[in-house]
Formats: structure tokens, sequence, C-alpha cells
């Protein structure tokens, strides 16, 4: 590592051109051993590595130490002096690894630094890794395991990280997720769809005790360990959508779609806008779910007071029947601040109908899919109570055993619980939605994919971290989220870092 406080003879202009030149030497010596082109594209990239270094040297070399005088004045602190001793720091980019000596200011020598001018100048960023390479980090740690990052980024750069650093800039990355979300504009009004639809659901995710060490790739637990248990996040979806009518036939025609097509295509479905996506693992001192029901429903109440309108559109939810789901929603979206259309996904009771079905008629069966057929029709025209009826009537003329009825007797409460959200044909003809595949598709991406690997397990931190960051990335904002979260931090660590911009002139290199 090169200390940057003096101006190497190589950090020049035309040090960097020589840089360049070389590579054109390197192209046509390539063309006369007439080098196979893999080969050149490696070698080039490596040169262009290197001129980026050179070009990242002769930056910091400019700016020599950073240095404004003796004293400087500082709004709100007062006159603050040039410490006698300069300070260096570790700073890791993709280019590679630079120490920068640096002028600092304070009261005196052993207090706290109040000032670096290089540091607010330049806004690095308080980790010791760039910004841009963490970005590029955490992009890759959201699709691959830490350790497969760490190799890849190394084969790529030639930068050596620990799987430590990238778990921990990950978790520190995700510390500014609220306050992205809060500071998230409302969609323009022309470019919403029709319809306000909110969603949640859990997910399970593999966990390890605390203290245990993590598993290196997809190691199996020894042969009488048991594995670490699943801890249940919470996902929430919110997004608007354009109506989309259809009637119960057509509905059922797609759900049992044959290999001979349609004679018409059927219409587009309205593609869903605005789709944000924010997901939780936090838990209590009582190890409540608590603090992940308050973020998520809290957050999905702030964006529907936000994009409502006033009450002006209806607000649909649309959840499975998990009924701690549905009690949540009653708390931060109750009926009398929101017209609220509680709708039961239909395929999550498609499933019970299975179920109940395979009580009666073996699994697999032409009997078991033609009990199945009949029974949807019913419930798709709005006929729950008939469904009800009709599956306790079979159980009465086969004489179920008591387990099996006690079963159906469970599926029927399910039916009766929720038979005031399974009103599809009202839904249909109204254009809602009834399947709740957004948020499906949610936790199919922000945690399966990534968090289900096999051999893989968590602890709480790191899971809540990795969510937070795969919702965001998934909801298509993680541009957006590297933005805010450099100029957020730049404003947290600099607030006088234009304190003496008029007086700074960088030195002259020949």
């Amino acid at each position: 590592m090169r200390k940057l406080h003096e101006v190497p003879p190589e950090c020049n202009s035309e040090s960097l051109i020589n840089k360049v030149n070389e590579i054109v030497g390197f192209i046509e010596r390539a063309l006369e051993d007439r080098t196979p082109a893999h080969e050149v594209e490696e070698g080039l990239w490596r040169r262009v590595l290197k001129i980026g270094r050179a070009g990242m040297e002769m930056f910091f070399a400019l700016h020599g130490d950073g240095g404004e005088g003796e004293q400087v004045s500082l709004p709100g602190v007062g006159q603050v002096k040039r410490l006698a001793e300069p300070h260096a720091r570790r700073y890791v980019s993709v280019f590679g690894e630079f120490e920068l000596v640096r002028a600092v200011y304070g009261t005196r020598e052993g207090q706290k630094i109040e000032y670096v001018p290089l540091d607010a100048r330049l806004k690095l960023p308080r980790s010791q890794f760039s910004y841009l390479l963490q970005d590029w980090d955490q992009l890759l740690s959201l699709e691959m395991p830490f350790a497969q990052v760490a190799a890849s980024v190394e084969k790529l750069l030639g930068l050596r990280q620990s799987v430590h650093s990238l778990e921990r800039c990950g978790r520190k990355l995700s510390q500014e997720v609220p306050a992205f979300w809060q500071a998230q504009p409302v969609p323009p009004v022309e470019e919403e769809g029709a319809l306000l639809v909110c969603s949640a659901d859990g997910k399970g995710v593999p966990m390890r005790q605390a203290g245990e060490p993590a598993p290196i790739g997809a190691v199996k637990p020894e042969k009488g360990v048991r594995p670490g248990t699943k801890k249940m996040a919470l996902l929430g979806a919110v997004y608007s959508v354009d109506a989309h009518r259809r009637t119960p036939g057509e509905v059922f025609a797609a759900l049992f779609r044959s290999a001979t097509p349609a004679p018409q295509p059927p219409p587009a479905r309205p593609r869903p806008c605005f789709k944000r996506v924010r997901a939780a693992l936090l838990r209590d001192e009582a190890d409540s779910t608590a603090p992940q029901v308050d973020a998520i429903f809290g957050w999905m109440a702030q964006e529907v007071v936000a994009r409502a309108r006033d009450g002006q559109r209806p607000l649909i939810l649309l959840m499975d029947g998990q009924e701690s789901l549905w009690q949540a929603a009653l708390v931060y979206l109750p009926e009398e601040n929101f017209q609220v259309i509680e709708i039961l996904d239909l395929l999550h009771a498609i499933s019970y109908v299975w179920k109940a079905a395979h009580l009666f008629r073996p699994p697999g069966s032409d009997q078991a899919f033609n009990l199945v057929r009949k029974q949807l029709m019913r419930i798709l025209c709005g006929q729950v109570q008939n469904v009800i009826l009709s599956l306790r009537r079979m159980a009465k003329r086969r004489e179920l055993s008591k387990q099996r009825a006690e079963e159906l007797e469970r599926i029927c409460g399910y039916f009766k619980a929720n038979a005031h959200r399974m009103a599809y044909d009202e839904y249909l003809a109204a254009g809602y939605p009834i399947s709740s595949g957004v948020i499906e598709g949610a936790c199919r991406c922000v945690v399966n994919d990534r968090m289900e690997r096999s051999g893989m397990r968590w602890v709480l931190e790191g899971a809540h971290a990795m969510l937070s960051l795969r919702s965001i990335h998934i909801s298509g904002l993680w541009d957006d989220f590297i933005r805010f979260r450099i100029a957020h931090e730049s404003a947290r660590l600099y607030p006088h870092c234009a304190a003496n911009d008029d007086d700074f002139h960088l030195p002259c290199v020949a």
C-alpha cells in the first residue's frame, strides 16, 4: 500500500497515458503472436484494472492530505486546530487497496476528532470498503452464498474479502432499510392501477442456534444432531392493478385447461403497478413475532394511506387462511378507515378441496379429480355453504373413520370461518384479483431461492438483514436504495463538509 501524503512521480497524467499506450502495444503483440481471443480478453481486463488503480492513485495524490490550514471554523463547534499527527485509513476499492494519510482537526491530541477534510471532500464511507465495492458485493450476496461471492470477486477483481466482512457489511447496509421505505415517494396517480391490493404471508427460515458454527457448503448435520429449527418470517406486498372481470366458468376453464387451445385466447391479465415487497424476521425478548408484525403491517398501512386517494378506491386484502394475519390486518387496516374487501386466496381454498376429496377418493384417481371439479365450481359461484353441506352428507353416507371425520370437520370449519371472504362470483364480476400470486412469488424469490438452499442455516440478525435487502431488490429499487444510503450516510458523517470549500486548492502535479 502506498502512502499518498506525497505526490509520487508515477501518479501524473503522463504516466497514466503511458499505461493506456501499453494496452495498444499488448494488442499489437497479440495480433503478431496470434494470441487466442480469450487470452487477449483476460489480458485486457487485467490491464484495465491496473489503469483504474493508477487513476485512483493519481486522484488521491492530487488531493494530498486534505489539510485546510492550521485552524478551521465549524458550525456549532467553533475553532478546531490541525493536530500534529496525521491519521491513516484503509480504503478498499474495486481497483485495489489504498492507505490514505489525512490531516485531522480537533481541540487537542487524544480527544475526539471533529473534522477530517479529505474524508468529507471525497464522501468516504464509514466502512473501509468503497460504496461501489459494497454495492457489487451485496448485489452478488443477494443471489449467492457469501463464500461464493468472496471467491467470485477475488477471481474478477483480485481482491480478497472474508465471509465475515461480507456478512457484516450486509447487516450494516440493512440498517438503512426502514428509513429508505419511509422516504419512498408516492407513485404518480395516473400511473397507478384502479385497485389497491395488500397481501401478507409467512415463510419459514432455517435457523441455527447462537454460537453454533455456520455449515460450510451443503454439509448435512451429523447423525443424531438435530438441525436448526425454522422461524417464521413475515412478508408483505402492496401494489395496484386494474380490474380484470371474468366469469366463474372462465376461471374454472383456466384451472383445468386441456391441451386443446381455446377458440379465442383470453384477454391479457393486467400487470401489477408499483409492486413493493417487504420482509422481516424479528423477535422481542419473549420470542414473540410482535416486532415483525408491527414492521410489516405498519409499513403496509403507511403505503395504503399514501396511495389510497382518501378512500376513493377499494382496498383489496388478499391472503390465505392464517387467522393471525387477518387479525393483524384488522388492527393496522381498520375498516372504519379504509374500504377493505377481504378475499381468501383461491388457490389456498382449492388445496382444502383436494384434502376433502382424498378423504373419500384415492389420491390421483379420476373420482377424486371429478369431486374436486364439482366442489370447486360451487365455490367459484359463491356457494360455499352448499359445499359444506355436500361434504357432510357424503361423510354420513360413507361412514368415515373417526380420524377422517375429524379431518373433514376441520376442513368444513375452515370454509365456514372464511365464507365471508369467498364470494368469488362477486369478486370476479367486479374485476378483483382472487389469487395471491404476488406474495407467493415473493416468498419463493425472497426466501426459498436464497435462504433455503441445502445446508443453509441462519442467525436472526443475518436472516433479517438478508430479507430486508432482497425485498428491496425484488421491488426493483436496489439502485435507488444505494443512492439513498450514500446520501443518508454522507449527510450523517459530514455535516460540516461545506465549511471551508472556498479555501480548497489542489496541489499542482507535473
